[in-house]
C-alpha cells in the first residue's frame, strides 16, 4: 500500500484524470462527428502533435524553475525562416546539418534570453516578452519582408515525400513517421533528465525553494540560464519541424506557439509555482490542445472564433484545479508521506 501511495502521488493523479480527460473527449466527439475515428485522421493528428510538443518540453524545463519563455513563437519563426533561406541559397545543404542550424539559432536566442534572466535578475515575463518582438523583428529585417516559398527549397523537405512525410513503419495505414519519432526522443530524454539526472533533481529543488537551493550550494543562475537554453534549442528543432511541415515560411511562422505551448504545459500539471510537474504531463497537455482544435475544426457545433476562448478557460481551469484540487492533494500527500516515515 505504500509503494502505491508513493508512487501515485498528486502529479501523477493529475497526469491520469488528463489521459481520462483525453479518452472522455475522444467519446463525445464520436458520437457528435461521423466516421471521427479513422486512419487518416490519427496519422493527421500524430503529425500535428510533434511541433507543440516539442515546445511543451522545454517550456517544462523552464516552467519548473518559476519562469516563463513566452518567446518560443518568435524563436521557431526566426529559426524557420533562418534555414529556409539558407536551404534557398545553399540547396545542396545535407537535412542533419540543416537540423543542426535550426537548432543553433534556438540554442543563441535561448542564451540571450537566459543571460538577461538568470543574470541579469530580469524577471522572464518582462525579458521574454521583449525578445518575442525583437526576434520577430530580426525575422522582418533579414527577410527584407518576403516569404520563403516551397518552389525555393530543395525537393527533400518540399514533395509529398519529403522530411515531414517519411514513414519509418506502415501498419494497415497507421504510420509512425520520423517526425513523431524524433519527437519522442525529445520527450523521453528531457523526461529521464528531469527524474534521474542531477540537474533534473536541481531545477525542482530551485523551483521549490530558490533560497533554500542557493544555501544548498546549487549553481542558481547557471541552472536557470541552462533551462533557458534547452528551451530555445527545442524551440529551435521546432523551427526545422515546422518548416518540414509547412514549407511556406511567411513573417507570421510560430505566431501563436508561445500561447498554445504555456496552455499544453499548465493543462498537463506543470505548476506556474515552480517545482512540480513533468515532461509526460505536458506532453499529454499538448494532445489534448491538438486533439480539441482538429476536433473542434469538425465539429459545425462550435464557430472558429471561440476556439481560442476555449483555450483560455482551459488554462484558467487548469490553474485554478492546481491552487485548490491539486494543492490540497500535495499537501495531504505531504503530511501522510512524513508519517510514513
Amino acid at each position: 500500500m505504500g509503494k502505491i501511495f508513493k508512487n501515485f502521488n498528486p502529479d501523477r493523479i493529475r497526469e491520469i484524470f488528463l489521459v481520462v480527460l483525453i479518452l472522455a473527449m475522444i467519446g463525445l466527439f464520436s458520437i457528435q462527428i461521423p466516421n471521427y475515428i479513422n486512419i487518416a485522421f490519427v496519422n493527421r493528428i500524430s503529425t500535428s502533435i510533434v511541433i507543440l510538443s516539442v515546445l511543451a518540453v522545454g517550456q517544462t524545463t523552464v516552467f519548473i524553475t518559476r519562469n516563463f519563455d513566452i518567446s518560443v513563437g518568435s524563436i521557431v519563426g526566426v529559426s524557420a525562416y533562418f534555414v529556409g533561406f539558407q536551404l534557398f541559397k545553399h540547396p545542396e545543404i545535407h537535412p542533419l546539418i540543416a537540423i543542426l542550424m535550426a537548432i543553433g539559432v534556438g540554442l543563441i536566442c535561448g542564451a540571450i534570453n537566459g543571460l538577461i534572466i538568470s543574470y541579469g535578475r530580469v524577471p522572464s515575463v518582462i525579458c521574454t516578452l521583449a525578445t518575442l518582438a525583437i526576434f520577430r523583428t530580426f525575422v522582418i529585417e533579414y527577410g527584407n519582408s518576403l516569404p520563403v516559398m516551397s518552389n525555393q527549397l530543395p525537393d527533400w523537405i518540399t514533395t509529398i515525400g519529403g522530411f515531414n512525410s517519411i514513414v519509418l513503419y506502415n501498419f494497415r495505414g497507421l504510420e509512425l513517421r520520423m517526425v513523431f519519432v524524433i519527437m519522442l526522443v525529445v520527450v523521453i530524454v528531457v523526461q529521464l533528465m528531469l527524474s534521474y539526472h542531477r540537474f533534473g533533481r536541481r531545477l525542482y529543488a530551485i523551483g521549490s525553494n530558490t533560497d533554500a537551493a542557493r544555501i544548498a550550494g546549487f549553481p542558481n543562475v547557471r541552472i536557470v540560464f541552462t533551462a533557458f537554453l534547452i528551451s530555445g534549442g527545442l524551440a529551435g528543432l521546432a523551427g526545422f519541424l515546422y518548416l518540414a511541415r509547412f514549407s511556406n515560411i511567411t513573417l507570421q511562422a510560430g505566431m501563436g506557439l508561445e500561447f498554445a505551448s504555456i496552455t499544453a504545459v499548465v493543462i498537463g500539471g506543470v505548476s506556474n509555482k515552480g517545482g512540480t510537474g513533468s515532461v509526460i504531463g505536458a506532453f499529454f497537455g499538448a494532445v489534448f490542445i491538438i486533439l480539441l482544435e482538429n476536433s473542434l475544426y469538425r465539429s459545425l457545433a462550435v464557430s472558429e472564433f471561440w476556439r481560442d476562448a476555449i483555450l483560455g478557460i482551459l488554462i484558467l481551469v487548469a490553474v485554478i484545479a492546481d491552487y485548490i484540487i491539486i494543492g490540497k492533494l500535495r499537501r495531504v500527500w505531504a503530511q501522510r508521506a512524513l508519517l510514513e516515515r
